[in-house]
């Protein structure tokens, strides 16, 4: 009974999602704001939705912090894994090869995120908590981090605009019908990432594999479905720039979600109560950032459609999938 569950909030969140990344485009669009600022920052939080009310209700429905870093580590790692598979399947080219380089200032930012995470879950589960009241020292840090990021993403692009795309959606819809549509899935989404929280921690303990496992393999899979709709949609009528920006930009998104569920979390810091198996998964995130990074400077060449990275990130993720089941 679980798994059916399962998979209906997978349905839900598909369907949903894509309408949310849609229409939130649209909105976008008409308004005037800028097509790279708002794929790394508007629809990446957008099709984000699950994995923060998913994190919420992990902590004060279920009260397992395993679930909520497992999921947002974890969905990380699924995003990445998303762009290699993008790049394979895209038929002209590496989409890394030909993407605009305003992408490096998201993923810096994204680096400087998980590098924090990862010292932090390291240093609270070791030594010290170093708390603020009942948060974490990390909260605060990342929260001024993200806030930086977004100013200096939007003014980048000001400055250095990526050449015109085709349109992602051509749609003549009135505006009313948009919004309503819009609030309508935002609020489907809401229900499924309520929902996913409470299923997560019936197959832990269904199956005994563990909260951080299942939170950071299942949960983080059915929540990032949103991203890799809307990527995969952009990626097809060549909207490289957007299918990039929403993945990157959904990454560093998460790993802001993480001190609000500190801050709702109050029995301590959450990154002290949690395992320290989320180590491993944190350095793969690490360390396929930094190739993507490398490969936004030093274009891949692909040879029948893989390229050095696309390959690397894939192997990468698998090992992170083994390694969070084993430490589990």
């Amino acid at each position: 009974m679980v798994w059916i569950k399962l998979i209906i909030c997978i349905i839900i969140v598909l369907i949903t999602g894509r309408n949310v990344a849609r229409y939130g485009d649209v909105i976008a669009e008409r308004t005037g704001m800028g097509r790279v600022w708002m794929g790394v920052i508007a629809i990446a939080a957008i099709t984000s939705l699950p994995e923060f009310f998913t994190g919420v209700s992990a902590v004060t429905l279920v009260g397992a912090p395993d679930l909520t870093v497992g999921n947002l580590i974890g969905a990380n790692a699924f995003n990445i894994f998303n762009l290699a598979i993008l790049d394979i399947y895209y038929r002209n080219n590496s989409m890394i090869a030909i993407a605009s380089r305003t992408h490096l200032l998201t993923a810096w930012f994204s680096l400087a995120l998980v590098v924090i995470v990862a010292v932090s879950i390291f240093v609270s589960t070791t030594f010290s908590t170093l708390s603020l009241g009942w948060v974490g020292w990390y909260t605060p840090v990342i929260i001024i981090l993200y806030l930086l990021s977004v100013r200096q993403i939007f003014y980048y692009e000001k400055k250095h605009p990526p050449q015109a795309q085709a349109d992602m959606y051509t749609d003549i819809i009135s505006m009313k019908r948009v919004y309503t549509i819009f609030i309508v899935s935002a609020l489907c989404i809401i229900g499924a990432g309520i929902w996913l929280a409470t299923i997560g921690d019936e197959i832990a303990t269904v199956t005994g594999w563990g909260q951080n496992f299942v939170g950071g393999l299942f949960l983080a899979f059915t929540t990032t479905l949103p991203e890799i709709t809307v990527s995969f949609t952009a990626m097809r009528i060549g909207a490289i720039d957007m299918a990039v920006a929403n993945l990157i930009g959904s990454n560093l998104f998460n790993l802001t979600i993480m001190p609000i569920t500190d801050i709702i979390y109050t029995k301590g810091p959450i990154l002290a109560g949690v395992s320290q198996g989320h180590l491993a998964v944190a350095g793969i995130v690490t360390l396929m950032t930094v190739l993507f990074i490398i490969g936004l400077h030093v274009r891949p060449r692909r040879f029948y459609r893989l390229t050095w990275l696309n390959v690397s990130l894939v192997i990468l993720f698998i090992a992170s999938a083994y390694l969070n089941f084993i430490l589990s």
